[in-house]
């Protein structure tokens, strides 16, 4: 399909690695844009050319200025994101605000969640946080019903992924933010797998804390996570996780207990990571100009496509098939499933594999809906020709 019938296929060529692979990992890492090139060039230009000047002439502002680029794509306000490394990092944020040694210390999540959440979680016991993990029926969708019985006047925090990563499935956040505030609990929406693959307004919801980061399906690359808090939250929450960035006159040097920001950058702690903050901006130019409508409404077209066709092959596909409850990937649980998706990449076709959930094909706007039959026909061909067998030895993921 061309650029003239796909109009979203324009900005194909500012995706320099799409000329020589099949880019199937959006998921993962979205592709780089080539206006990476100049915007890193414009941060060594700064340091070389102004030295620590720079600091006062912009970069001051970044860790806050460049989640406005980002807001638009989650539902945000100007203002209203800070911007750290991790998405885990935004998680101790959101934690240091709350104290677990009341009776109100439950951490309610879902087995489905990504594991660096899991770990933080768990960690916090040694706070006195008790954490309930509720168990899945199966490896696509959550338990609605015996996540919304965990959430109990007992729960101070949910963190929840909107989408998640093993299947794609779409959650019910309204159900469970409705659940959540009824009973005095707050949410922590992490958008990390649905920001740049599906419409998200994170004040429509009224959901307490958004979290993700810019480097899949928003093309922003590692070391930029963002998090939103609710605005009637920002003044009221303090978090113990701070530092000089949010504190009211950072060059004044001052000693001894810190005086908070009220505004986003309450929610900072040390020095930003400048070099990413330049290097995410043209991701995030060129998925804010592509819109997230036009974007989502391509995902759907392309992820039926390759539901369709695993499933005309016979083979598992642990994805939703109802595009309502499915983001961007298809999750497809052939046989030898590892062992394919290393001879994929062998292949310059660029996917990955997770246990329990197989290979994960992820399109994003700028590949062509051809290049969906193509990654199919490698792996039947993989399969059919035993080149999977080449790999067996370096099966280390048991």
């Amino acid at each position: 399909m061309g650029a003239d019938i796909d109009p979203l296929l324009k900005w194909r060529g500012e995706f320099p690695i799409l000329d020589r692979t099949t880019y199937m990992i959006s998921n993962s890492l979205g592709a780089m844009p080539r206006g990476v090139y100049e915007g890193l060039r414009g941060y060594a230009d700064s340091w070389s050319d102004r030295g620590v000047r720079a600091w006062e002439e912009g970069w001051w502002e970044m860790a806050v200025g460049v989640g406005d680029q980002i807001a638009p794509l989650i539902g945000a306000g100007p203002g209203e994101i800070s911007l750290h490394q991790n998405v885990t990092l935004t998680q101790a944020v959101i934690s240091s605000c709350f104290d677990f040694r009341g009776p109100r210390n439950k951490v309610a999540m879902v087995e489905l969640e990504f594991p660096s959440i899991q770990y933080f979680y768990h960690e916090q016991r040694r706070l006195g946080a008790r954490v309930e993990v509720v168990a899945t029926p199966d490896q696509i969708r959550i338990d609605l019903d015996k996540l919304l019985a965990a959430i109990d006047e007992t729960t101070l925090l949910v963190p929840i992924s909107q989408v998640l990563f093993r299947s794609a499935s779409i959650v019910d956040a309204p159900a469970i933010i409705e659940r959540a505030h009824r009973v005095g609990a707050h949410v922590i929406l992490d958008v990390f797998q649905a920001a740049g693959s599906i419409p998200i307004d994170v004040r429509g919801l009224g959901v307490d804390f958004a979290v993700g980061g810019v480097l899949k399906w928003l093309c922003g690359g590692p070391g930029v996570a963002y998090l939103y808090v609710r605005e009637d939250l920002r003044t009221k929450l303090r978090p113990a996780l701070t530092g000089w960035i949010a504190h009211r006159r950072p060059f004044a040097f001052e000693t001894g207990a810190i005086e908070p920001r009220d505004d986003s950058f309450r929610y900072l702690n040390g020095t930003p990571q400048i070099p990413a903050l330049y290097a995410c901006q043209p991701g995030l130019d060129i998925v804010n100009k592509a819109g997230i409508g036009a974007i989502r409404d391509k995902s759907m077209r392309m992820t039926l496509r390759l539901i369709e066709g695993a499933r005309s092959r016979g083979w598992r596909v642990n994805t939703p098939e109802n595009p309502a409850e499915r983001a961007g990937t298809v999750s497809v649980e052939c046989p030898h499933a590892y062992e394919v998706s290393r001879e994929l990449l062998a292949r310059d076709i660029i996917v990955d594999y997770r246990p329990k959930a197989g290979v994960r094909v992820s399109p994003h706007f700028y590949n062509r809906e051809d290049e969906c039959d193509f990654t199919l026909a490698q792996m039947d061909e993989i399969l059919k020709t035993g080149a999977w067998k080449k790999h067996v030895a370096a099966v280390t993921h048991a």
